[in-house]
């Protein structure tokens, strides 16, 4: 068997090289197709007749690349007009988280004495335009942000193609799996540590995207995060032109119901408590279909740029995708590190440290407490609403991990040795600490 090496020009994912591998193996002869978009150089293996040069350059164009050793580009730009958008793009990332903070946006809650089919709407199209926009809003914006960027031919429809399917199948997949957990209860929730990683783990993706999309470091271009390339053929992104497809886009708007958003792991719980399929999953439709909106609002937006326009707001949402991207890494690492913070409520009931605390749409109140070592501590938790990430109490020292009911909640522990041990909520939003001392 022969080989052939052909330099290509043009790859960035995983989806190139399938194309193009599918593409060289309806040439006469060609056994097998190797294609790395890292290294820009596709392998063909033949017996017998030796494929042409025009039969290798016609399948390599018709896959939308053209033959020949990709181009270096630099670490850092050295173009001009770079910068000069980039001060834009922060003038207008700072003048709307003004207006955020000024409208009160950044600190929307749903504030009822009811759980109800309407509220969890509501719940969704609240979470929608707030914090779960810091989740999925940032993934779902670096990645509508990311294909308009590399397709500025299509037309206005077809960049907002992929978010409708995006959303179908971020509301079909809820329904599905909070039908599942609504039967199954809480045995399928991941581990505080997990979540905790997987929110480091989106929060580094994003970051990864939005550096991409500012243009300053021209040698990310060629870089990618993909799926390996027999999952994506097993998974079927590899129909269409370049990286994208339908079925890849409702992937995406599937696996969003295992982020670790705090609005959508208290639908969660309330879908766990239950015990229905029919039930768990209609209030996991009903939230998922809530946050529609918001969603396809924002990735709407890099369907309508063109021009010198696009690239400023590209930069705009390269930025924003950036903090965000840190937002979640600094939430993801207080789930697996000590948070801190600055209260103390203990009061002494015989043997007994009996330990108070409120937890609230914002969080726990006080949340920070000194006990003694040794002694048996009370620990009770006056929850208000269960419509909040807080909701989900974690402390990893002594195993606890387990929604609030409303109104009282009790735990008791004995600290053994002197230090400090952390708790927080799910998402590692909200957090607190006990300080033993002797």
């Amino acid at each position: 068997m022969s080989k052939l090496v052909v330099p290509i020009r043009g790859m960035h994912c995983r989806s190139c090289e399938i194309i193009l591998e599918d593409n060289f193996k309806k040439i006469s002869g060609i056994s097998r197709a190797d294609v790395s978009h890292k290294t820009g150089i596709a392998d063909l293996y033949y017996d017998g007749r030796q494929p042409t040069e025009g039969e290798i350059k016609l399948a390599v164009e018709n896959a939308g690349y053209k033959v020949g050793s990709p181009e270096k580009k630099p670490w850092i730009s050295k173009d001009p007009k770079v910068y000069k958008n980039l001060l834009f793009a922060s003038l207008i990332i700072l003048l709307l988280y003004g207006v955020a903070r000024w409208t009160g946006i950044l600190n929307l809650s749903v504030n009822t004495e009811k759980t109800g089919l309407l509220v969890v709407f509501a719940v969704g199209m609240v979470a929608g335009i707030s914090s779960c926009m810091a989740l999925v809003g940032g993934l779902v914006l670096a990645l509508s942000a990311r294909h308009a960027e590399l397709h500025p031919e299509a037309t206005a429809m077809q960049k907002f193609r992929p978010h409708l399917y995006l959303n179908l199948g971020r509301i079909g997949s809820y329904a599905l799996f909070g039908g599942i957990i609504g039967v199954l209860g809480s045995a399928l929730r991941p581990s505080a540590g997990f979540l905790g990683l997987l929110t480091i783990a989106v929060g580094a993706v994003m970051i990864f995207l939005g550096l991409k999309l500012v243009e300053v470091f021209p040698a990310l271009q060629n870089m990618t995060i993909a799926l390996p390339k027999s999952i994506s053929r097993f998974l079927g992104i590899n129909k269409e032109n370049k990286e994208y497809s339908h079925k890849g886009a409702m992937l995406t708007g599937a696996l969003t119901f295992f982020l670790p958003c705090g609005f959508t792991q208290a639908m969660q719980l309330y879908a766990v408590s239950t015990g229905s399929f029919a039930q768990g999953a209609l209030i996991m439709f009903l939230f998922a279909l809530g946050t529609a909106p918001g969603l396809l609002g924002i990735g709407g937006l890099s369907s309508v740029f063109k021009g010198q326009k696009a690239k400023i707001f590209f930069m705009a949402a390269g930025l924003a995708v950036i903090l965000l991207g840190w937002v979640n890494i600094a939430n993801g690492s207080r789930l697996i590190s000590v948070p801190v913070s600055n209260a103390n409520n203990v009061v002494s009931a015989g043997d007994e440290q009996v330990v108070r605390m409120t937890q609230n749409f914002d969080g726990y109140t006080p949340n920070v407490f000194t006990v003694e070592k040794g002694r048996p501590v009370k620990w009770i938790i006056d929850s208000k609403t269960n419509l909040s990430c807080a909701s989900f109490i974690v402390m990893k020292k002594f195993g606890i991990g387990k929604p609030l009911q409303k109104g009282e909640n009790v735990f008791t522990f004995t600290p053994t040795e002197t230090g400090e041990i952390p708790f927080s909520c799910s998402m590692g939003m909200y957090t607190g600490k006990f300080i033993v001392i002797d």
